[in-house]
């Protein structure tokens, strides 16, 4: 963990590329994005409006970037860090939890903000959706001063969490990390992270953003709003021809991989019984990415990421269980 300042300069610099792992040395993933704390509460019923609702109430470790670290850690990648900003509030706390997943935690303490947080309201219905509201607090600070070109050492994939296109400091920060990644030929794969945020970007200012990313993420949300289309299917096809690889996540219909303006493939989901759905992207992407890294094809990969996710719905929270 480091002071207010980042984790210090480097040499060296990166980007693109596809589905390939990186052709620098090492085999690691670096993931830079959102640490949060999350305040789940789950509710049998209706909100009541003017008054009590009974709910059973929980504080967990997330983020989605954080989140997508630890699953990547729990699907086998072995060696995953993360880049992320947190206040003093919750700093060392946040450094344990990342850790204790197999995450190494290279965390910014931001000594003006607290870290972020987000209540999380999970309804009682079968498909257990969640609403939140969202307090990003430090991690929408994260900026160039952060980064090191040295991050990427024995790196092989770079993801960032779409959340970082967010905030204007963070913004300048995914310029400066794609910048270096295409200097290194280190592929970069983005999850768009929230279909309500990048409402209020718009669609063409994110395409602009993104370019160079190698693999882009959606949910089937993201997809159809990112194209105008209401079909996610061709939605994904149609982003594929601006993001070299599409893997748009679609909860329990699976999700659709696209190439080259086409369809390559169908993956079905797995079967759960949800319990709570936050973070179940995050797990997607935490295990496709790892899934990649160990040398997996995309469709391969996407399958892996759904198996993921139908576990993550089955568990209060986005983290999958402690190692052990």
């Amino acid at each position: 963990m480091t002071a207010d300042g980042g984790p210090g300069r480097g040499g060296g610099t990166g980007s693109g590329g596809t589905d390939s792992v990186g052709t620098g040395a090492g085999r690691g993933l670096l993931v830079v994005g959102d640490v949060i704390t999350d305040v789940v509460a789950r509710h049998a019923g209706p909100l009541a409006a003017g008054t009590d609702t009974t709910a059973s109430i929980r504080t967990v470790a997330g983020g989605a970037g954080a989140n997508v670290a630890c699953w990547a850690a729990h699907r086998g990648a072995s060696d995953v860090r993360l880049l992320g900003r947190v206040g003093t509030d919750a700093a060392a706390w946040h450094e344990r939890e990342l850790a204790a997943q197999g995450v190494r935690p290279q965390l910014v303490v931001d000594p003006l903000v607290p870290t972020g947080t987000v209540i999380c309201m999970v309804d009682g219905g079968a498909a257990a959706e969640r609403t939140f509201l969202t307090d990003g607090g430090a991690s929408m600070r994260l900026a160039p001063a952060d980064w090191s070109d040295a991050l990427l050492d024995g790196v092989a994939r770079l993801h960032l969490s779409g959340y970082l296109l967010f905030s204007e400091s963070s913004r300048a920060l995914v310029t400066v990390a794609l910048t270096a990644a295409r200097a290194r030929g280190v592929p970069v794969s983005l999850d768009p992270a929230s279909a309500g945020f990048l409402a209020e970007l718009g669609a063409e200012r994110f395409l602009e953003l993104v370019e160079g990313v190698g693999v882009l993420l959606p949910s089937r949300d993201e997809a159809c709003l990112l194209t105008g289309l209401a079909d996610p299917a061709e939605a994904a096809a149609e982003l594929s021809l601006r993001v070299p690889l599409v893997v748009a996540k679609q909860g329990h219909e699976g999700a659709v991989v696209a190439r080259s303006g086409k369809v390559r493939a169908r993956v079905p989901a797995a079967p759960a019984t949800p319990r709570d759905t936050t973070g179940a992207g995050d797990a997607f992407t935490g295990a496709f990415l790892a899934a990649l890294l160990a040398g997996a094809g995309p469709e391969d990969a996407a399958a892996e990421g759904c198996r993921a996710g139908a576990r993550a719905v089955e568990r209060v929270g986005g983290r999958p269980p402690l190692p052990g």
